[in-house]
């Protein structure tokens, strides 16, 4: 297939407001966003969206799931269609660039083939996946979970943010649940850009990060029980102290980390201490292990490890550890024919580039199962995200987008 020229950029400028006129729509208090999902403000981004796409000619399709499907015909009324994008919700206090130049990363490529009047076999629809966060109502990659048949719509419709309002309810509240059935569409290929949300490719100095695999996690919940007592005449050697419990665990899930070097994180998140008094021995302590790999082998034995060795430590204490996986996904490798489109697509613009794994979750990680799948990162500054303070320039955004209109098109095949 006919690959674009390495003169083809897109417009870094256009790009560039587009992604600070969103950030307008729910504004937070320190320069980045609030635009949790299904809230009015990510009503009002849709809508800006919207607007923008049917504008440069696409067409507009909505699942059940509130997704938006944007849409670019294609010569080839029978081929299946190239899909690009991310997500626009943010975390409370979210960065501008997290989800939000993957989507519009996705319509500047259509800008810039009408501006080129540049056409392809292939149909390409730009995607704005919802809740990809999972901030408000958990779990995260929610639509893209449901369209990938790995999490059932009916239950995610009950789930419940922390003031009781029910997710689909709130869809509908908005405007967006959609008539089409999630999941229905067929995919030539999806491709999705991205801020690293690490700190590698700044510190390396590299342009492009080729995604080759993402990581899989456990999300291990853990009870430790001991036995509640007056912290000034409980004498030590008579303690139940479920604290000191979650102190050995917290360096043993550290050590169990440290040892598979570089292949794993992990480490110790949400905390909850009862019956959390300052002259109270702690009873009992639940709390949540977040361990993960690109290696399923590496993964596997990582929670196996846990699950044997933090009750030895707990035992030898007099408490109790217990141990529950509540969340979890094995590490996804991307389809090599579009790693390939990603890599060859730095290679012709001359951008540096190294394979890279990435280390959050991504709406790329639930399609990659159901469809040829791979991703574009860009550095971030220190590789600060989920944070109001996260930045990226405004070069590192148009080359990521310069990749991905050349891994898109080229898949998409232009029509000579």
């Amino acid at each position: 297939m006919a690959a674009p020229g390495e003169n083809l950029k897109i417009n870094g400028d256009r790009l560039w407001d587009s992604i600070h006129e969103m950030a307008e729509i729910g504004p937070g208090v320190a320069g980045g966003n609030n635009r949790q999902t299904v809230t009015d403000e990510d009503g009002e981004g849709r809508r800006l969206f919207q607007k923008w796409c049917e504008d440069a000619g696409l067409t507009m399709g909505v699942d059940q799931m509130g997704t938006m499907f944007m849409r670019r015909e294609g010569t080839d009324p029978d081929a299946l269609p190239v899909y690009v994008g991310s997500h626009l919700d943010t975390q409370p206090t979210g960065g501008r660039y997290d989800g939000v130049l993957g989507v519009l990363g996705g319509l500047e490529i259509i800008r810039t083939l009408n501006d080129l009047g540049i056409k392809t076999k292939h149909p390409i629809v730009v995607t704005n996946w919802t809740n990809e966060e999972g901030t408000r109502f958990a779990p995260a990659m929610m639509a893209s979970g449901v369209f990938a048949g790995v999490l059932d719509q009916d239950d995610i419709y009950q789930h419940e943010d922390a003031a009781g309002l029910k997710f689909g309810d709130e869809l509908e509240r908005i405007g967006w649940k959609g008539e089409e059935k999630t999941g229905d569409r067929k995919m030539h290929a999806f491709f999705e850009l991205h801020i690293e949300q690490g700190p590698i490719l700044e510190a390396e100095n590299i342009d492009i990060g080729v995604v080759t695999h993402g990581q899989g996690l456990r999300w291990v919940e853990c009870t430790i029980t001991g036995k509640e007592s007056h912290t000034g005449s409980t004498p030590m050697k008579m303690r139940k102290n479920a604290g000191r419990g979650l102190a050995l665990v917290t360096e043993l899930v550290h050590e169990i980390a440290m040892k598979r070097q570089p292949n794993a994180v992990g480490a110790i998140g949400h905390i909850d201490v009862y019956p959390n008094s300052r002259n109270i021995i702690p009873g009992k302590v639940v709390f949540t292990v977040d361990i993960r790999s690109h290696e399923l082998d590496t993964l596997k034995e990582m929670f196996a490890e846990l699950e044997s060795e933090a009750p030895k430590l707990c035992e030898s204490i007099g408490v109790k550890f217990e141990a529950e996986i509540i969340g979890q996904f094995d590490p996804p490798a991307f389809d090599e024919n579009c790693v390939t489109a990603v890599r060859n697509a730095a290679k012709r613009l001359g951008y540096s580039h190294r394979d890279i794994i990435s280390g959050a979750g991504h709406d790329a990680c639930w399609i990659n199962r159901v469809a040829p799948t791979s991703m574009v990162m860009c550095p971030c500054v220190d590789g600060l995200s989920h944070n109001e303070a996260e930045e990226i320039t405004k070069e590192w955004a148009a080359k990521g987008t310069d990749v991905l209109f050349h891994a898109v098109v080229e898949t998409a095949e232009i029509v000579e």
